[in-house]
């Protein structure tokens, strides 16, 4: 435990004054995990199971497209091989083809395979009528999610959920990988094959995706992730071992920072241009020449991504600044994929400080994604605008939209209406960096910092990298990067005459200021290391001239 000064004022914000607090937290005991069996249904789930593996039945996994469904898939297909089930099928979700989750066609082609029982893995909490037809097909469906639940469940053998309000597990926010990891957990107690202890061995995959799900880095997630990187950094799988060599990270260096933005980004390319079915074959092959071949296809997918985003991003602004007047953003082009609207959603949420629609028109029918912060709840606005879509729906601050293309000017204009009538204000302020500590100079920022901030990761959702600010410092000088200057590196100085040096990518206009000005800089702190020279740098969250 570090003893130093910045450190132990963070730890105390966080509400982490005492002791025991503190060393729970940064050593987060695996053992320390929740009985599976307090999630609703599990019992039902494992005795199902039980009799699957005595009858050796063909299991059909069905999964999702993301990371946190492949993720999750992977787990199951390997937990069940330990434990001996001799007939295991994968059925990963065509996001251009079937779309998110459960539908009726694939329910049917997997009974046609020969199924008996389905698992589902981050999906299924809300397809009563896919999970309906499967029982009409003689398939039995047991159901393993983490998304919202209707009051009334599926007709499925179980439904493991920890959303649902019928338990006493004492931790609701599992990513569907994690719900996934407690069904193996509790089908240990009644199956051999897998020896306690060695499931720790799929911790790699939980780690994955659940940072890539962006659920909370606390109570059972932390300690999944903080003991999934260290089973990363000598991962068995030789699929992660060479997604981690294209992506240039070095496993001993593994972070969640690694997983959200060098794994995860090219795993989801291949559910973003065609099938994630490639990703899947990546977790799951046990030839090493298969594995790199899949993963520089992923590394080349996903370079084709960014361009594409990055045109999308192009055009989708040039449509956005002719609405500037609204407080929602809906743009649409027939040419912009709906497998990468999302995050472009999510780059004019940034750019502009706006909830944005983004859709692709397809014909008559237009598909779109959702990104908002703040009190305005995407979800509810689709709910309000209910008359002109198709169907829709999904989070506060994430959701997805079909809806004739005729009406997207309605669509629209009922989006923007209900916006004005909660009559918010001062949205923005949500969207501004907030320092948990705020100093007048540079003197705590050392090398004894960085060491004692390494003791809070993984850092993520509910755990975030700690932001401090900084008051009254003066720049000395400021250097344009990039191809076309839109990267900054600005040093300042304190009033004791300490420097350091800060960057920000693709800085906004109000970054670039003249030298000998006063400015409060709000930033996270890290060491660069160079030719063997380590420097402390600050990475720029926000800058206002004082």
């Amino acid at each position: 435990m570090s003893d130093h000064p910045l450190f132990l004022e963070l730890l105390a914000v966080r509400g982490l004054s005492k002791t025991h607090e503190r060393e729970a937290f940064i050593l987060p005991r695996y053992e320390a995990k929740h009985d599976p069996f307090l999630l609703p249904d599990m019992s039902l789930a494992v005795e199902r199971l039980v009799v699957a593996r005595k009858r050796q039945e063909p299991v059909a996994i069905y999964g999702d497209y993301d990371i946190d469904g492949l993720t999750a898939t992977s787990v199951l297909i390997d937990a069940f091989d330990s434990f001996g089930f001799q007939t295991v099928s994968a059925f990963i979700p065509n996001r251009f083809v079937e779309g998110y989750g459960l539908t009726v066609d694939a329910i049917e082609r997997i009974a046609g395979e020969g199924a008996k029982l389905v698992v589902t893995v981050d999906c299924g909490s809300l397809s009563h009528k896919e999970i309906e037809r499967a029982n009409e097909l003689g398939m039995e469906v047991i159901v393993t999610d983490h998304h919202n639940v209707a009051d009334v469940m599926p007709a499925a053998v179980a439904t493991i959920n920890p959303k649902r309000t019928d338990h006493s597990y004492p931790f609701i926010d599992l990513a569907g990988v994690g719900v996934a990891f407690k069904l193996v957990q509790a089908l240990q107690t009644r199956l051999s094959g897998l020896e306690e202890g060695q499931e720790k061995w799929l911790l790699d995959l939980v780690a994955l995706g659940t940072v890539c799900d962006v659920v909370t880095l606390v109570d059972e997630n932390r300690a999944n992730v903080y003991w999934g990187l260290k089973v990363l950094q000598k991962t068995r799988r030789p699929g992660l071992k060479a997604l981690m060599a294209v992506a240039g990270i070095e496993p001993d260096k593994v972070n969640a920072r690694s997983l959200g933005f060098g794994l995860g980004p090219r795993m989801n390319a291949a559910g973003r241009l065609d099938t994630a079915q490639l990703s899947l074959d990546l977790l799951t092959t046990q030839d090493p020449l298969k594995a790199l071949d899949i993963a520089q296809q992923l590394d080349v997918m996903n370079k084709e991504r960014r361009v594409e985003q990055d045109r999308i991003f192009k055009e989708a602004q040039v449509q956005a600044e002719a609405m500037l007047h609204n407080p929602v953003l809906v743009v649409s082009d027939p040419g912009w994929s709906h497998g990468i609207i999302g995050i472009v959603a999510a780059k004019l949420l940034e750019k502009y400080k706006k909830p944005s629609f983004v859709l692709q028109e397809l014909g008559e029918v237009s598909k779109g994604s959702a990104r908002s912060f703040g009190d305005f709840s995407a979800a509810d606005g689709i709910r309000a605008s209910q008359a002109h879509i198709i169907k829709g729906g999904g989070h506060k601050l994430a959701a997805g939209v079909t809806l004739a293309t005729e009406n997207i000017g309605s669509f629209r204009e009922s989006l923007n209406s209900f916006y004005e009538s909660l009559e918010l204000s001062d949205q923005e302020h949500h969207l501004a960096p907030r320092a948990e500590v705020t100093q007048t100079s540079f003197q705590y920022i050392d090398e004894g910092l960085i060491a004692a901030l390494e003791l809070l990761e993984p850092f993520g959702s509910g755990n975030p990298e700690p932001i401090f600010c900084f008051e009254g410092v003066e720049l000395l000088e400021l250097k344009r990067m990039g191809a076309e200057g839109q990267h900054v590196k600005l040093r300042f100085r304190d009033q004791a005459g300490k420097q350091i040096s800060f960057l920000a990518f693709n800085a906004p206009d109000h970054y670039f200021l003249e030298p000998g000005a006063q400015a409060l800089v709000w930033c996270s702190v890290g060491v660069n290391e160079w030719r063997g020279r380590r420097t402390i740098e600050g990475r720029l969250l926000g800058l206002r001239r004082m």
